[in-house]
């Protein structure tokens, strides 16, 4: 063999090295991107389960209290836009944190009414709800992990490279912000 020819495939095997860390790097990329958008559709899945329990327990506080005409509204009016389609992850943060404000509202109120509270259906739906607020917890936590590993791959040297080649873009994290939201709501009746 002459110096070209072990020139040559030295060469060549540089070359198809790159390019299998190049595939491997941007199959990485694919598999992160699709662990995020289903992280994020199972706190959709928890999200729309929240929604649908709030109405039932609005209706089941409004038996007992019907005049607190505008805890209810502001509980219907905050879900109606959480349950909105098209938020980012930001801005669905943003309104769930309205929700939760307003639903610890609405247990404030039942707190007034010892017959509500002992109530089988209202408890039932406070430990629905509960369990909720638990699973999208668990689901936050999944998500935002995901995302974590997808930024930091979409930032890192020399992974950095293959993102910008094929768009691979930072996800957005589903946090909470108001320190009194950060936790799940408790009810103690």
């Amino acid at each position: 063999m002459t110096g070209g020819v072990i020139a040559l495939i030295v060469v060549g095997a540089l070359v198809l090295i790159v390019l299998l860390w190049a595939v491997a790097q941007y199959n990485g990329f694919v598999r992160l991107r699709n662990l995020v958008q289903e992280a994020w559709r199972q706190i959709d899945v928890e999200l729309h389960r929240r929604h649908d329990l709030i109405p039932n327990l609005v209706e089941t506080v409004k038996g007992y209290a019907a005049h607190e005409r505008g805890v209810f509204d502001e509980v219907t009016q905050a879900r109606a836009a959480a349950a909105a389609p098209g938020a980012t992850p930001a801005q669905q943060a943003q309104q769930e944190n309205a929700l939760s404000q307003a639903l610890g509202r609405l247990f404030a109120v039942a707190e007034n009414y010892p017959v509500l509270r002992a109530s089988e259906n209202f408890q039932q739906l406070q430990a629905e709800l509960t369990n909720t607020e638990d699973r999208i917890a668990a689901g936050r936590r999944f998500y935002n992990a995901n995302v974590r590993q997808l930024n930091t791959k979409v930032e890192s040297f020399p992974s950095n490279v293959i993102a910008g080649m094929f768009h691979f873009e930072r996800a957005e994290y589903f946090e909470v912000e108001d320190p009194q939201v950060r936790q799940a709501p408790t009810v103690q009746f």
